[in-house]
């Protein structure tokens, strides 16, 4: 079949809330859901409502409408809770990214130098080292010149106003610039692989595993920075599973086996955190969300593994 051409109209934010009505939403207060129609939208809004309305198998019923009893305040319950859930999540990633950076640049700079970076030696033969090196000069916006042109981190303005060369600062500046994303990159084609090794060995991990938590990482970290929903979603990017703890891991789609690898990889940086409780007392504070579209189970937070 060929492809058709887009010619839905768009709606306004009350031509929206009479549709929602229309589609037997209980809605108490309209100025209330107008408001978040404006300020959320009602597509963003939409993705949290699918669960409170009637399947389609269901014919006797048109599409998209609610279930009998739902009002917008339980869609919007459900969009909060997703919301604080991410914020919840960016706390964890954040400790790690920190130790991410530490463990990669420490353990190289003290085998290869300040600026081992610099070095294609360092790196599988598969790496694209020259548009590596291409990329660091634009996101540290040089010039021609290799002098910089313009940033408010004054540690890099430090470096460029005393030093001619190397034409980057060392490792550990560097470490505050790159994202986690380039560092899950560089770890990958880190050559030869004890190097992977002894950086893998600080969270008790096999190089090839924290090399894909790495990339797990990354995809939760943007997915997080989008304000993607977390919630009843199915990961395309998966962590690998150790045998250790695959009863956490496995399936490893759902957001309980990413909270999983978060609280391993958190409870070895920083095990004074408590960050799983800080998920439950989300939970507890919304209560009417269904944890088992995310795979946790009731009493989940009593499993030794969590304490």
């Amino acid at each position: 079949m060929g492809k058709l051409a887009y010619t839905k109209c768009p709606f306004t934010a009350e031509q929206h809330l009479q549709l929602l009505i229309k589609r037997k939403l209980i809605v108490s207060n309209p100025e209330k859901v107008l408001h978040f129609l404006k300020y959320i939208g009602y597509y963003r809004l939409s993705g949290y409502a699918l669960p409170f309305q009637i399947k389609e198998a269901d014919l006797s019923q048109s599409k998209h409408t609610f279930r009998d009893g739902v009002t917008f305040e339980m869609i919007l319950d459900l969009y909060i809770f997703d919301r604080e859930l991410r914020l919840i999540v960016m706390d964890a990633i954040e400790r790690i990214e920190v130790a991410v950076r530490a463990a990669i640049s420490n353990t190289l700079c003290e085998k290869y130098g300040t600026h081992w970076f610099m070095d294609k030696n360092r790196f599988h033969h598969t790496f694209k080292h020259d548009e590596f090196i291409s990329d660091l000069r634009r996101e540290l916006k040089l010039n021609t010149n290799g002098e910089l042109h313009k940033s408010k981190d004054v540690f890099l303005r430090h470096y460029y106003e005393k030093y001619s060369s190397p034409e980057f600062p060392p490792c550990w500046m560097m470490s505050e610039v790159l994202t986690v994303g380039r560092w899950s990159i560089l770890y990958a084609h880190i050559h030869p692989s004890e190097d992977r090794s002894k950086i893998s060995e600080r969270f008790n991990l096999h190089y090839h595993i924290f090399g894909s938590w790495l990339h797990s990482l990354t995809y939760i970290r943007n997915l997080c920075a989008h304000h993607a929903r977390l919630w009843n979603r199915w990961f395309a990017i998966t962590p690998k599973i150790i045998d250790l703890h695959r009863s956490h891991l496995e399936p490893n789609h759902t957001f309980y086996a990413q909270a999983a690898m978060l609280h391993i990889l958190n409870s070895k940086i920083s095990p004074d955190s408590h960050w799983p409780m800080k998920i439950h007392a989300l939970m507890q504070k919304h209560p009417s969300v269904p944890i088992e579209k995310m795979g946790f189970k009731e009493n989940w937070h009593t499993d030794s593994f969590w304490v």
